[in-house]
């Protein structure tokens, strides 16, 4: 039986062109001739016979996440690697008081290793049975920079994807939640779209009231939208909320992106404040606590929808049958999508990465199925933490 005896994290920086900082300061937006700096982590688990499990977090590595993982990983000392179950449920407890952000990228490592020793890829491990993956073009938020700048931006934007094969596209709207003009893109888009593409409407959090909430919900049902999500500023934590705006509304609710685990995430669904269910391995304790989501949903009758993009991410999508889309993200006409380059075997969560069949290809090499660039990690590296 392997033990884990060393745990490495490593934090890294780096810059993307054309890309900034939204008015309120929080959204990614294109920006032409800025460079953005960004700054990510890497965690390394090393087993005493030699096995060892990687992971580079992405939407999820922010600064506080990579503080919960900083706090845990000491934990992982001489403990099983292939005792998943155990180390979700007691670093679950652990993290009690906090968002529990911080345990996603170690159990992704720890199924890493787990598919390196077995020599299989994780979507196979799970239980997995479809190699390519139906994807949306999840946009980035409007700009005044020339990029997403208008309805008209995002009808020819998502033309752009549909001609690249996406049948499927999502906008994110702009940050000060401008009822009129997000009402406004979403109807010119459903216009142009509706029964050619499915649509998908993401304020993030920003339309101030209920009310604003309730008449892009009605823009929505008018243009045949496929769901509308989180749109409201309590932050997507609100059943009673939800609940209520369903009632109003026709077009579905995708919630509980930003409520942590399975437990928050039954009382949505037995409560009637959602429709579809948000997942993500980096922010729901892992592929371990995806999985416990999807089948969740799936005990519901509902559908479960995985956040992001990344290589876990589509591992878990290739083994759960009631999801619909991977979601490419975040993409817009003038400016990459904006994740760290740290693959060196040509993996790629880009535009123009999609197959003529709209659909992402899953990994089919052990564990993850990529290889990160620990090269390009250490040459930015800004921080190393070591624990054995």
């Amino acid at each position: 039986m392997s033990r884990i005896k060393r745990v490495e994290v490593q934090e890294f920086a780096f810059e993307l062109p054309d890309l900034g900082w939204d008015a309120g300061g929080f959204n990614v937006v294109y920006q032409p001739a800025n460079r953005l700096k960004l700054s990510k982590y890497a965690i390394a688990l090393e087993a005493d016979d030699g096995a060892r499990g990687e992971y580079v977090a992405l939407w999820g590595g922010t600064k506080m996440a990579l503080g919960q993982t900083l706090a845990l990983a000491p934990h992982l000392l001489g403990r099983d690697p292939h005792q998943r179950e155990l180390i979700y449920d007691d670093f679950k407890r652990a993290l009690r008081q906090y968002d529990h952000m911080g345990v996603g990228c170690i159990d992704i490592a720890l199924w890493d290793l787990a598919g390196k020793q077995l020599g299989a890829p994780i979507w196979k491990m799970l239980g997995g049975w479809r190699k390519r993956l139906p994807t949306y073009a999840s946009s980035y938020h409007g700009d005044r920079f020339g990029g997403l700048s208008s309805a008209q931006a995002y009808v020819d934007f998502a033309e752009q994807c549909y001609e690249m094969g996406y049948r499927a596209f999502k906008m994110h709207g702009w940050c000060d939640g401008n009822v009129k003009e997000e009402s406004e893109a979403v109807l010119e888009l459903g216009r142009h779209f509706r029964g050619r593409m499915n649509l998908m409407l993401d304020p993030a959090c920003e339309l101030r009231t209920f009310a604003d909430a309730l008449a892009v919900g009605r823009a929505c049902d008018e243009a045949g939208f496929f769901w509308y999500e989180d749109p409201m500023r309590d932050g997507g934590w609100s059943q009673h909320a939800h609940k209520k705006l369903r009632q109003f509304i026709k077009t579905p609710l995708l919630q509980t992106e930003h409520v942590r685990g399975v437990e928050p995430k039954a009382d949505f669904i037995v409560n009637d404040a959602t429709d579809f269910v948000r997942a993500d391995p980096e922010y729901d304790l892992g592929i371990t606590g995806t999985m416990k989501i999807a089948h969740l949903a799936e005990a519901f009758g509902l559908d479960v929808e995985i956040h992001a993009p990344g290589p876990a991410h589509r591992h878990c999508m290739a083994a759960i049958r009631n999801t619909n889309y991977y979601e490419l993200a975040l993409v817009g006409p003038k400016c990459g999508n904006a994740m760290p380059p740290v693959y060196a075997d040509g993996y790629c969560d880009e535009l123009a990465g999609v197959g003529a069949d709209g659909c992402f290809p899953v990994p089919e090499g052990p564990g993850l199925g990529v290889v990160y660039d620990w090269e390009f990690i250490r040459k930015h590296r800004v921080a190393m933490h070591e624990f054995k």
